[in-house]
């Protein structure tokens, strides 16, 4: 990519960058790993407390604060030239104010094409075009092979919630990936991303397979108890949120993962 260049995000806004990023601020975890994983280790300067992966990276760039809360102080200590964002995990006003003072490149992922889309935009953007091409390559031959071993569909309801209860509906990333393992969400007819829902509503859906992510909320063993009573005849597991909700170079091993699940 030629610089300075005007450049098009995801969610339809223009922004212009006179150079190469020399210094990146991400704030969204799974596309603070893809940063990694494209050797942007002296280009990214700031990450949130919720980009736990690499590890050494938690350790040693600059927290500035977490996805919906950030420290505007810190953030313009680093003087950021990029930062990167997502429109469901970043807080909007607080989007808005940094898009006053940075080139703010913000992603708006559904699916799995949009998470390869997001990857080729950001490896043009920071000079590692070729890296993000190989990676995107990668990523769907894996998928590829994924969809080779489903034999079968089976209702599904894949919880990230509780007190109220709470799942993944229609309309998000978490549901393109449950397709893609050969589930059919139960939940996917609801008016919200995320619903509510009841345990009537819960025992009405008569999900074959629970799915219990590890995040945002930590889901433990004892909760498998207490949703195998509203619904006896499922079977109910606990799942690495990461693999289904992280759309960066955590889906390279997602495919994997994914096919442990179906042979189960």
């Amino acid at each position: 990519m030629d610089f300075p260049a005007t450049l098009t995000d995801q969610m339809g806004r223009r922004i212009t960058l006179m150079q190469r990023p020399r210094r990146i601020v991400s704030l969204v975890p799974s596309q603070t790993e893809l940063l990694a994983h494209l050797g942007l280790n002296e280009e990214v300067t700031g990450i949130t407390k919720f980009c736990i992966h690499p590890e050494h990276w938690f350790r040693t760039k600059t927290r500035v604060g977490g996805t919906k809360q950030y420290d505007l102080a810190k953030i313009a200590a680093l003087q950021p030239d990029l930062i990167i964002g997502n429109k469901e995990e970043n807080d909007r006003e607080q989007i808005e104010q940094l898009m006053q003072l940075y080139p703010v490149w913000m992603s708006d992922i559904f699916n799995l094409t949009d998470a390869l889309q997001m990857i080729e935009h950001i490896g043009a953007i920071t000079g590692k075009a070729t890296e993000a091409n190989a990676l995107t390559k990668e990523i769907e031959r894996a998928f590829t092979s994924l969809a080779q071993l489903q034999t079968q569909t089976r209702r599904a309801a894949y919880f990230i919630w509780r007190n109220p209860w709470m799942t993944a509906g229609s309309q998000t990333f978490i549901n393109d990936m449950l397709q893609r393992c050969g589930f059919e969400n139960v939940f996917s007819a609801a008016n919200s991303r995320y619903p509510e829902i009841t345990n009537e509503q819960l025992k009405a859906a008569k999900p074959e397979v629970i799915l219990l992510s590890s995040e945002p909320y930590p889901f433990k063993e004892k909760h498998i108890a207490e949703l195998q009573e509203i619904c006896p005849d499922a079977k109910i597991s606990l799942v690495d949120g990461e693999m289904f909700s992280w759309y960066g170079s955590r889906l390279l091993a997602a495919p994997e993962y994914f096919s442990a699940i179906i042979r189960e």
